[in-house]
């Protein structure tokens, strides 16, 4: 069984090396007594939400402070082709479902979009509360997956502004029920070339973005301006899926193309 992950903020594990104590205190320390009950001698890992991660023993448990002893220390690279879920705006909660699987499924990062068809709304004071609702949610789902990086939640877009996005992309696929080309196809064609071209040398990173409308789907208008910035639509199956589940199933498939899986 794997260890309990608790997050402690980016640089500060950097001086931590075998041997050596670190203390968890705040929030996730009290969990950790608390919540999960850790006790002197049990195994744990520490991560700081930006690949690195320290795997130690518990040798003191207080109310609001975990003393752990360091036995190693890792640190995961960031993959060279990056996944981005464009999340629509969605009623009922669900957009917040969406980002919290596919973070658990193993996104990079998540782009909140205000489409044109979208029901919610982010305005004024809501949309720095609901930012942050996402960024909880994704943080909370990276823990119970035990992962080192915690995806980064992006400021929200609209349709003029996620064109740019697209436009600065590796390749930006629309999830859409009409679309004729499967999605592991588009995905396969494109990695074969991109891999291609960057064998053996160091290649940038680039990004997958995976586009998913609201519950209305994506307008046409959108589909033509998104196109023309240089996207492609693909078919995930041969069923519609909701607004929560397209997100996730789309980052199984290029999970599974990528070779992360």
């Amino acid at each position: 069984m794997s260890n309990p992950v608790f997050f402690t903020p980016a640089g500060t594990l950097d001086s931590t090396a075998p041997g050596s104590l670190f203390i968890l205190d705040g929030a996730e320390a009290r969990h950790a007594v608390t919540v999960k009950r850790l006790a002197v001698g049990e195994q744990v890992d520490i991560a700081d939400g930006a690949g690195r991660r320290i795997t130690g023993t518990v040798t003191e448990a207080a109310p609001a402070e975990l003393t752990v002893e360091c036995t190693s220390v890792s640190m995961e690279q960031r993959p060279d082709v990056r996944l981005v879920l464009v999340q629509a705006l969605a009623k009922g909660d669900r957009d917040e479902l969406a980002i919290e699987t596919a973070t658990e499924l193993g996104i990079d990062a998540v782009i909140p979009w205000q489409s044109e068809r979208s029901i919610v709304r982010w305005k004024g004071d809501r949309a720095a509360k609901a930012h942050g609702k996402w960024q909880s949610a994704v943080t909370a789902a990276a823990k119970q997956a035990r992962r080192a990086w915690i995806p980064e939640v992006r400021p929200a877009v609209d349709t003029p502004a996620l064109a740019k996005e697209v436009a600065g992309a590796g390749l930006a696929v629309i999830l859409h029920e009409d679309a004729v080309t499967p999605l592991r196809q588009v995905l396969a064609n494109w990695y074969g070339k991109w891999s291609e071209e960057h064998q053996g040398a160091g290649a940038d990173a680039t990004e997958i973005l995976l586009v998913v409308g609201p519950e209305g789907g994506i307008g046409p208008r959108e589909v033509t301006r998104l196109c023309s910035a240089g996207a492609v639509t693909a078919l995930l199956g041969p069923h519609v899926l909701r607004s929560s589940t397209a997100g996730p199933a789309g980052v199984v498939v290029a999970s599974d193309v990528l070779g992360r899986w």
